[in-house]
């Protein structure tokens, strides 16, 4: 996949700002400070395109970035964060659904997890929350190399213990470092763009 242009066409916080027409999207999702940003920079190419952040929870609208005029990727306020206040954790929440419920061009969710760390709570309760609705997952465990070679298969085995992949979701291992897993995404999305 050659990315040929980006932009970040709609900042929404209700349905109605929301991008028109049926173009494709691709959900992200994840705990704060996962590395959302950092995955999207390295999918379109641009260093500082979306904007990484030292402070956690700094996200607080749904971002879609339309990239080759053709597909969106949809950003959103990362969770599990605790100084976000619970009326805020509320409103994010109640965001999140309403996009999940009303987007009929919703392809496939990268649900992005710390490969470094065991799948927390709140990443549990995230995938399950996705599969309530359906909706195809790729699990993508960000800092992947940041884990030893010895250390990655007992990573994986946690990851896998934790978070009970249902069919047809996967696991694809991911680096903004060294571009670990880019290419996997990329088949992932050309997948569902062919098949719409």
């Amino acid at each position: 996949m050659k990315i040929e242009s980006v932009e970040l066409s709609n900042i929404a916080v209700r349905p109605n700002q929301y991008p028109k027409g049926d173009n494709p999207e691709f959900l992200l999702v994840g705990r704060s400070n996962v590395g959302k940003s950092s995955f999207i920079n390295t999918l379109i190419g641009r260093k500082n395109f979306a904007h990484t952040s030292s402070t956690p929870g700094k996200t607080q609208t749904l971002n879609f970035y339309f990239v080759n005029n053709q597909f969106y990727l949809v950003d959103v306020p990362g969770y599990g964060y605790a100084k976000v206040d619970k009326p805020t954790q509320k409103k994010f929440g109640l965001m999140i659904e309403d996009y999940l419920k009303t987007r009929y061009a919703l392809k496939c969710v990268f649900m992005l997890i710390d490969f470094r760390i065991k799948p927390t709570e709140d990443d549990v309760l995230m995938y399950n929350y996705l599969k309530y609705y359906k909706i195809p997952v790729t699990l993508v465990a960000t800092k992947y190399d940041k884990v030893g070679a010895k250390a990655r298969d007992k990573q994986m085995r946690l990851i896998n213990d934790t978070i009970k992949l249902q069919d047809g979701d996967c696991l694809v291992c991911f680096s903004s470092i060294n571009k670990t897993g880019k290419q996997e995404i990329y088949d992932i999305i050309n997948n569902h763009l062919e098949e719409s």
